[in-house]
Parts: structure tokens; sequence; C-alpha cells
């Protein structure tokens, strides 16, 4: 893997300026790269380069590494342009520039991590890493044998081709007609387990991630915050680099 990054990522990442904002500062010729003014915006440096912004040399913030039990009613975002609530509200102590590790839906709640390190990012998100990630869903109706078959087998929504790992009924209330259902993913689509269990005409009523690899919430309320345990983040490196095909 390259360690080359695009000059204006590395701006960014470093806390100076938002990506585009940096480009403009790049244009301007108010970045030089080792002593040089660059306006080149397809420019790539490496770790080593010495990268000053008028002047100032950029620091490269330490890797920080959270899990956070997100509750519902929260956008998997740094930002939202309707003012909604994001994820990174609950960081307001966190100094560095942290992102989620993919996404969970607005209505949906639990395991989601953040971090600062986008090699880390990448790697637990690259679709060759099979890292299980369990949802449980509160449905409504009961679905058959055949309908989580299927889900193994996967099923085409709207072009896509979406597919569990496992899928197995937890708990049935045959006078509410409702299941708890457990899914285990290795992708994660845009609403995927909505849009599964949709197609086989059985809604989700509540849904929560349970699990990422082998993170979980236990003993943690809705909202809560905690940092990665170094041997956590180390463990969760290992099972990517174990599962890539």
């Amino acid at each position: 893997m390259s360690d080359l990054e695009r000059l204006q990522k590395v701006i960014a990442h470093a806390g100076v300026a938002s990506r585009r904002k940096a480009e403009d500062l790049i244009v301007q010729g108010k970045v030089t790269v080792n002593g040089k003014v660059v306006k080149e915006l397809g420019t790539k440096v490496s770790p080593n380069d010495k990268v000053e912004v008028e002047g100032v040399p950029i620091a490269k913030e330490p890797p920080v590494y959270y899990l956070f039990y997100k509750p519902r009613g929260v956008i998997s975002s740094v930002k939202d342009d309707k003012g909604r609530k994001v994820v990174t509200d609950y960081f307001p102590e966190v100094e560095e520039r942290i992102f989620p590790i993919g996404r969970l839906d607005y209505d949906t709640s639990g395991v989601l991590l953040l971090t600062n390190d986008g090699d880390f990012a990448n790697l637990l998100m690259h679709p060759s890493y099979q890292i299980d990630k369990v949802y449980v869903a509160k449905t409504k109706g009961i679905p058959s044998t055949e309908q989580l078959k299927s889900f193994k087998k996967g099923i085409n929504v709207d072009g896509d081709r979406l597919k569990a790992v496992h899928a197995k009924v937890i708990s049935t209330d045959q006078k509410k007609n409702t299941a708890i259902v457990q899914l285990i993913l290795h992708e994660g689509k845009n609403r995927q387990v909505r849009k599964m269990f949709e197609a086989i005409g059985v809604p989700v009523d509540k849904l929560k991630r349970e699990k990422y690899g082998f993170i979980t919430v236990e003993g943690m309320n809705a909202g809560d915050i905690r940092p990665l345990k170094p041997h956590e983040v180390k463990q969760l490196r290992e099972l990517a680099d174990k599962n890539v095909k």
C-alpha cells in the first residue's frame, strides 16, 4: 500500500481547513512542500514530506479510536445540512477530526466506530475484509424459514444483490405477530437490513447493531462513548487481515 496521499487530503486531515478550502490554498500558492510552493492539485506527498500552510508546518494528529453506542435519530456523519444531530455532536471534548467508520442508518442504534485514522477505516470497510456485523431486528410480522434462507442466498433489491451470512429467529410473539430476528452481514449497504425485510413483506420496527467483529456495546447506554483499547484496535486490524480473500 502506498504511503502517498493527496496534498489537500493531508492538509484537511491535519485540521487546518476543509478539503475544498485546502484546494483553494494550494491554487493560491499558500502551500509549500519541502520549502517549494506547490500549486498542482494532483500533488501527492509522503509522511516524510514537510508541508507548510502560509508558513506554518502542519501537525499530524495522533490516531484515536472510539466506540460509540449510537442512539436512534442521529446521523452517521460529521455534519448535516438540515441541522439534525450528528454522531460527532457526542464528542465535544475530542479535538481530533474524527469520522465514523461506515454508517448506521438514522433510525438504527448500536455499535459505531469513529477514528481519525483513514488507513484503519479503509481496512475495516474494504469489501474484501469479511468482518461480521451482527444486527437484531424487531419485525412487524414473523418471517418464515424459507424467507430467511433467501437472505443467505441473496436477494435483488433495486438492482442491488443483498445478502446475509446468517439469519435466525430468536423469538416470536404470535399474538402481536412480531419477531426478534438476528442477521449477520459482511457488507453494510445503505438501509440494507430494512430493505431485505421489506422485500419479503416483513417490515422492521426497530433495528440495532449489536456487534462489529467482537466489539459490543454491552454495559453501555445509548449515547455513551469510550476509547477503544489498544489491544482492541490491534485485534480489529488482525481480524481484517485474516479475513482477506
